[in-house]
């Protein structure tokens, strides 16, 4: 009977996964055709950045877009229908591995998996049905901290390496890898990423191959100022854009901001000693900060604000009155902050306020609170 019931329930998920992909994300997956577009480009040596691409401009490094070569070989309607149902499955792993991972919880495995759906569910359905690669980042900085909880330092180096080319604001890890793990994390990182960086000499040449990684360095800067007033821009530098329009003090204070979250990350990890599991809330800060220090930080990458909410969920019992009120507003915010829900007027407002990135930077100081009790 238990058998009987979870087939049903499988069932009803693809059936569902079914109706979603062919009324809606059929003519949705906008962003895996540049990842299938350029592909189809690196297959036959032709320039992977364009101008002409227009928004849609493919800004990974080469290397992803000859790991996305085999869905060139295909139909696209073969391509889409493979990369959605892969989509899936790295959400679901990824939001087991957010559970698993968490040290010593108080709630059950059952409780912290409807609580992920709940708070961040909207950010996984429009991963999905963008066609992104924000699920597959996740399922590697999870497996990354897999190996380092079971101190595997050089398999978590190599994992965080490859993250960095599915997104390049993994980096963000790399010094987080010398201070916590040491060199032998480290120097496996950059064996990645001297070998992913290297890889498309093999289609391209040396020389080919270095001026795709020039155009990949003009296309992220020449990109990055048209899309700070998207609404559903949540980077930092989008912030202080909003409140006080381009130009050189909106620049040094994104910048201060930035130093502050870095400042925060430090005072996290010095105060790991004494902590008995001290990885996860760390990880779960730098993954909650790659959507606010990239400039093109769209509000559905803060699918990687799962460990971080399952975190202070479960623990937020532990902080004082007025830091649990700042916690739950924070995450009630950035979860609901929704059109369908709000409204245009109020969703806009909110949006125009950057409420989400408020948000999220409140949460990361609500983070930053446990651990400077000590909590894991």
């Amino acid at each position: 009977m238990l058998l009987l019931r979870r087939s049903g329930w499988l069932i009803a998920l693809i059936l569902t996964a079914v109706v979603v992909f062919v009324v809606r994300v059929d003519y949705m997956m906008v962003d895996f055709h540049v990842y299938r577009t350029a592909a189809e480009r690196a297959i036959d040596g032709e320039t992977l950045y364009r101008p002409d691409d227009g928004h849609y401009q493919f800004k990974y490094f080469p290397a992803f877009a000859l790991v996305m070569a085999p869905f060139a070989a295909l139909s696209q309607e073969a391509a889409e229908a493979i990369w959605f149902a892969l989509s899936i499955v790295l959400m679901v792993l990824f939001v087991r591995g957010c559970v698993r991972t968490l040290p010593s919880p108080r709630l059950t495995r059952t409780q912290l998996t409807w609580i992920a759906v709940l708070l961040v569910g909207r950010f996984y359905a429009r991963e999905v049905a963008l066609g992104q690669t924000n699920a597959l980042l996740g399922v590697l900085l999870i497996a990354a901290l897999v190996a380092v909880q079971q101190r595997r330092d050089a398999a978590a180096g190599a994992l965080v390496g490859a993250a960095i080319f599915v997104k390049p604001y993994a980096m963000i890890f790399v010094p987080w890898l010398l201070v916590a793990q040491g060199g032998v994390a480290v120097a496996s990182c950059g064996l990645v990423l001297l070998a992913g960086l290297a890889a498309p000499a093999m289609v391209y040449g040396w020389s080919g191959n270095l001026h795709q990684l020039a155009e990949w360095w003009r296309t992220v800067t020449a990109t990055t100022a048209p899309n700070l007033l998207i609404p559903e821009n949540v980077s930092i530098a989008t912030m202080w854009v909003r409140w006080l329009g381009p130009g050189t003090p909106a620049t040094w204070l994104a910048a201060a901001t930035l130093a502050a979250a870095a400042a925060l990350v430090l005072l996290v990890v010095l105060r790991r000693r004494g902590v008995d599991d001290p990885a996860y809330l760390e990880f779960a800060l730098l993954m909650l900060l790659i959507p606010l220090i990239s400039p093109q930080g769209w509000d559905y990458v803060l699918l990687l604000a799962t460990p971080v909410v399952l975190c202070l969920v479960d623990r937020m019992h532990a902080v004082p009155g007025l830091w649990r009120a700042a916690g739950w507003t924070a995450i009630a915010v950035m979860s609901f902050t929704i059109f369908d829900l709000l409204g245009r007027t109020l969703y806009t407002a909110l949006m125009a306020a950057s409420a989400v990135t408020l948000a999220a930077l409140a949460q990361a100081s609500v983070l930053a609170r446990l651990r400077w009790q000590r909590v894991s």
